[in-house]
């Protein structure tokens, strides 16, 4: 059974190493540099949560989640988070269960609105999934992702009412 952890720096390791997987294939996240166990330690630590899921037989990390405001002051009512599923387990439906793990998390912190900034338009999967769980696409910005190769890529932004 899979289930959703507070992260603790005991986890850094199979932390950063779920969230460089997707740094290191620059085709969904914004940040270019890997995270170390220093700098993973700081950031997991920073977000208003991070949700590791875990196989709570073998504690095994297999994904997480970080979730935070979106902005600051009169806009701190809107929160942001990222996914990261280990990529040998990809299309178990991991991601769905700590996508709605993080949409009651959300609610639980006070937020009214989860919205993502940066969905590139071909990660259809996440897309199909958001689609699923009631998220509403705002449009699309041209060339709004640099993908690692260099090309641009468009994005999506979007967003669920958490109230």
């Amino acid at each position: 059974m899979i289930v959703v952890k507070e992260y603790k720096a005991e986890n850094v390791k199979p932390a950063i190493e779920i969230w460089n997987e997707i740094v290191r294939a620059g085709i969904a996240f914004p940040q270019e540099d890997e995270l170390d166990e220093i700098t993973g330690d700081e950031f997991f630590k920073a977000q208003s949560f991070t949700g590791l899921a875990v196989d709570d037989t073998s504690g095994e990390v297999l994904a997480l989640y970080i979730l935070h405001p979106n902005n600051v002051g009169r806009c701190s009512h809107i929160s942001n988070a990222s996914y990261a599923v280990r990529a040998d387990l990809r299309g178990k439906h991991i991601g769905e269960f700590i996508v709605k793990h993080c949409i009651e998390k959300a609610r639980e912190l006070g937020f009214r609105i989860l919205q993502f900034n940066a969905v590139v338009a071909s990660n259809i999967h996440a897309r199909n999934l958001y689609k699923r769980l009631g998220f509403i696409e705002l449009g699309i910005i041209p060339g709004g992702f640099r993908m690692k190769d260099g090309s641009f890529e468009d994005i999506v932004p979007q967003y669920i009412l958490l109230t």
